[in-house]
């Protein structure tokens, strides 16, 4: 069974949703930095995980997929 992705907006995502962004990176959103470095039209999807600590900005419109099953 092929589960699919569903497409949207970085501004849409949730904490806890599963994401790709437009360059093939998944990351599972721990926490949402907005604005990113003061600046209100970018956020920061971050993983805080014991796997990894990694961080993603992005611009508030950019298109990104959710995984309709996460973490």
């Amino acid at each position: 069974m092929t589960i699919d992705w569903t497409q949207t907006t970085a501004r849409e995502v949730k904490v806890g949703d599963r994401v790709r962004t437009p360059t093939g990176e998944e990351l599972l959103v721990s926490r949402i930095e907005f604005p990113f470095l003061g600046r209100h039209e970018m956020l920061a999807f971050i993983e805080d995980s014991p796997e990894r600590w990694y961080k993603r900005p992005l611009p508030v419109d950019a298109p990104v997929e959710v995984h309709p099953n996460a973490g």
